[in-house]
């Protein structure tokens, strides 16, 4: 085989075509057409339209889509901006009050009767309780079942509050000691270690927070709890003091607002406080030893008793300030869950009774401011008087008695002193007007002026208007009604020398910025005059210290006593009927330099007497006696008067 490539063959020019008639073109004529070259045997091509529509209907989708979202950011920022921020705000800021602190309260020596003490309001952020927070529908019931027994509560309510919506506060307990909170804040550490460890465990608790909040206490029980009253749930006196001078013990609350994520507060996103303004303090004019000896005293006689209630008021007669007011059965203010409701509130100024024969005392005076009689009037007493439709009676049978006037109220006759208030007027409607006239003086069927929440103001019918009955009673205290306050006031009067002056139970108040401030000066009214006063004081020297007085169980050595006895027919409250009797007894001393008032009061005495002197004759002296010795005040050294109280016809 050779290296030599092979000779190449010529190959020669393709013929051209003849044209048809076998003729050549001429000049001018048309060229021949070309014959169409021969068809490629490769792949066939596919050619493409254009893009140019496909890009318009692209660019016109994109434009709505921008349009639609430039008119909603125009919506958002522009037509609807405040509410879409205030909801904004809503979410990511919180606003809580700040409780003011609540001012204590105090006896007339400083000593605390009321404060508050540190607590913690449970809450909840109930958006931490759902299924997207804890990854278990039954969160909210978990946490309930926990929490109710660390806190009193009903666990069914307790879930209930946890699965409020549209909110992120709710209150699960309000004022819980420190205890509770350390108890649950230890639970909650607990649970959150389990589900570190365990990531299929939840942490139910997460959501429960704490609030500084405060508690009221009564460091003394139920001493003085008829005065005092109650804090409520909702942080409100709920009677008493607590309740008469709430606007003045709340103070006002504070507010502050802040940033917070998760339930937690953010403290670098700032936050506005207005303050809180703590309560006043309130200064009463109770003696805390006083009241102890009050409340013990009357307690323990009405149970041996085993009567319905009584009390017992003590009463400085020169400044009208009140140093006692003790009801039994009484309350313990720091758990009214073991309260009786009968025994709750100041049954010493909401009770109404007819008084009974401690009501003479006015009688006596006006027959003495009117000149009507003397000390000295001799009035013959029979065993019966029949007047009106009615034959009356004293409270035993007797002989005929001869009676001075101070006899008549030393042996506190009834048939006497309708005798001697009979000589109040020519006629027997003109002597009930000047009756009237003085019982009106005295504060009876009026308030006392202390404007306590629930006191009564009693029962006194217009002159005009006493029955055939009342014209005789009422002289003797019977269709009349009173409170235990009214009472003790109309023996203040007398030993303050005629003048009455309204009880006052605070003394002042002290600010938070620890300015005291005096209570206003009671008001002043002259009943009677200062030579009938010191008569009458006399005269009620006779109950105690003459043999034939009805009170000598309320003798106290070295010092003269005056008081008087009452025992009346009592109007059950059930039923309207007269049921069992109002035992009292009312007086003061010294005789002739008076400084106290006691005054005390025994409803529906059941066991052993139910007359005054003999069951509120021992309270009325052991309270008296605690009283002149705990103010320090000496005997006066002077003998009695020892006026007469009978005659020999």
């Amino acid at each position: 085989m050779s290296d030599r490539e092979p000779p190449r063959r010529r190959v020669p020019p393709p013929a051209r075509p003849a044209r048809p008639g076998g003729r050549r073109p001429g000049p001018g004529a048309r060229p021949a057409r070309r014959p169409a070259p021969p068809r490629s045997q490769g792949p066939r091509v596919i050619r493409l339209g254009s893009p140019r529509p496909r890009l318009r209907l692209v660019g016109v989708a994109l434009t709505l889509v921008l349009v639609a979202f430039v008119v909603r950011l125009l919506q958002v920022q522009a037509v609807d901006a405040g509410e879409y921020t205030a909801k904004a705000e809503k979410n990511r800021y919180l606003s809580r009050t700040l409780a003011a602190e609540r001012g204590g309260i105090t006896d007339r020596n400083g000593v605390d009767l009321a404060i508050s003490v540190d607590a913690n309001d449970i809450t909840a952020d109930p958006t931490l309780f759902t299924r997207g927070a804890t990854r278990i529908d039954d969160a909210p019931e978990q946490a309930a079942a926990l929490l109710g027994p660390i806190l009193d509560k009903d666990p069914d309510e307790l879930a209930r509050k946890l699965r409020t919506k549209d909110t992120r506060y709710v209150v699960l307990a309000r004022r819980q000691i420190p205890q509770v909170w350390t108890q649950i804040k230890d639970l909650k550490s607990t649970l959150a270690d389990k589900a570190g460890e365990d990531r299929t465990a939840v942490n139910v608790l997460a959501g429960v927070l704490q609030e500084p909040s405060s508690k009221r206490v009564y460091p003394n029980g139920d001493l003085g709890a008829g005065i005092l009253g109650w804090v409520n749930a909702d942080g409100k006196g709920g009677g008493g003091v607590e309740q008469q001078l709430q606007g003045r013990l709340a103070g006002k609350d504070g507010e502050i607002r802040y940033a917070q994520s998760g339930g937690r507060h953010v403290p670098t996103a700032g936050s506005t406080e207005k303050p809180a303004v703590a309560g006043s303090q309130v200064e009463l004019t109770i003696d805390r030893d006083i009241q102890w000896a009050a409340q013990n005293a009357i307690t323990e006689q009405v149970k041996e008793s085993r009567a319905d209630r009584g009390y017992v008021i003590v009463q400085d007669n020169r400044t009208g300030e009140i140093l006692a007011m003790a009801n039994a059965p009484g309350f313990d203010p720091n758990d009214l869950s073991a309260a009786d409701s009968a025994a709750l509130g100041n049954a010493a100024l909401q009770d109404a009774y007819e008084p009974g024969s401690t009501a003479k005392v006015m009688s006596m005076a006006a027959v003495l401011e009117e000149n009507a009689a003397t000390p000295a009037t001799h009035v013959t007493v029979p065993n019966r008087l029949h007047r009106g439709d009615r034959l009356f009676r004293d409270d035993i049978d007797h002989p005929t008695w001869y009676l001075t006037l101070n006899g008549v109220l030393a042996k506190s006759s009834n048939i006497g002193t309708i005798l001697a208030t009979g000589q109040l007027g020519t006629t027997q409607k003109e002597a009930n007007r000047v009756l009237h006239s003085y019982l009106r003086k005295f504060g009876i069927g009026g308030y006392t002026g202390l404007g306590f929440p629930g006191e009564t103001k009693g029962i006194l019918a217009p002159a005009d208007e006493w029955s055939t009955s009342q014209q005789y009673t009422i002289p003797f205290g019977q269709g009349v009604s009173v409170n235990a306050m009214q009472a003790a006031s109309v023996y203040s009067t007398i030993a303050n020398g005629g003048v009455r002056v309204e009880p006052t139970l605070v003394r002042g108040t002290k600010g938070p910025d620890g300015r005291f401030t005096p209570a206003a000066e009671p008001k002043e009214t002259r009943v009677v005059s200062e030579k009938t006063a010191k008569t009458l004081a006399r005269m009620l020297e006779s109950v105690v210290d003459d043999e034939e007085g009805t009170g000598t169980k309320a003798r106290i050595p070295g010092y003269r006593v005056a008081g008087k006895t009452g025992t009346a027919n009592r109007v059950d409250p059930a039923t309207g009927r007269y049921r069992g009797y109002t035992s009292s007894f009312a007086g003061f001393a010294p005789a002739d330099n008076p400084r106290v008032t006691v005054y005390c009061a025994i409803q529906n005495a059941t066991k052993g007497s139910y007359f005054g002197g003999q069951i509120c004759g021992p309270v009325y002296k052991e309270v008296l006696e605690f009283a002149l010795k705990t103010l320090q005040v000496p005997p006066t050294g002077t003998s009695s008067a020892r006026l007469p109280v009978t005659f020999t016809p």
